[in-house]
């Protein structure tokens, strides 16, 4: 919801913005929250990335911000969102990623899947990924000072081999355009 909100305020009166949650609970407060601001170019519908309740080839941007890694079948959420993108359509994902295959534990740890680290791909298999699912123009912005923040946020220790942990934006467009 807070990222629609982000959203509304880029695309202006005239822009259209579709908000996506699986929880009611999480669409109740994203309403209210728009509500409580003026937001009424913004739409918040049930669902989940990987069965996207949005009509094909009908979004200009995807975002997403530390959601992907939550995703059981990435590969399936990475090709909705293409399916939901026009032709040129943009993907700007900010996420967690791992240099190196992290160790198995981490992947097991529900500390860590919660905290978007134990689920966060290895940069190079994130990236030919969406080039499988249909984007191009893949681009990746390293933020390394933002890694200890995010651990922090997320309340969690540092996982065995952290050191490996990036803390990225991801951007990418469409192809057939």
């Amino acid at each position: 919801g807070f990222d629609a909100l982000l959203a509304a305020r880029k695309v202006g009166p005239t822009g259209r913005v579709i908000g996506v949650d699986m929880t009611d609970e999480m669409l109740a407060k994203a309403r209210a929250n728009a509500a409580s601001v003026g937001a009424s170019h913004v739409e918040f519908r049930k669902g989940d990335l990987e069965h996207l309740p949005i009509e094909d080839e009908t979004v200009d941007v995807a975002l997403s911000n530390c959601v992907l890694n939550l995703v059981p079948d990435k590969d399936q959420a990475f090709r909705e969102i293409v399916r939901a993108l026009r032709p040129g359509g943009r993907l700007s994902v900010s996420d967690m990623a791992w240099e190196v295959e992290p160790a198995p534990e981490v992947r097991r740890d529900l500390e860590a899947i919660v905290g978007c680290i134990g689920g966060a791909l290895v940069l190079d298999d994130y990236v030919a990924r969406l080039t499988r699912a249909g984007f191009r123009e893949v681009r990746v912005e390293n933020h390394p000072e933002a890694v200890q923040a995010m651990i922090e946020v997320a309340g969690i220790t540092p996982p065995p081999g952290a050191e490996h942990l990036l803390s990225v934006t991801i951007t990418a467009v469409k192809r057939g355009s």
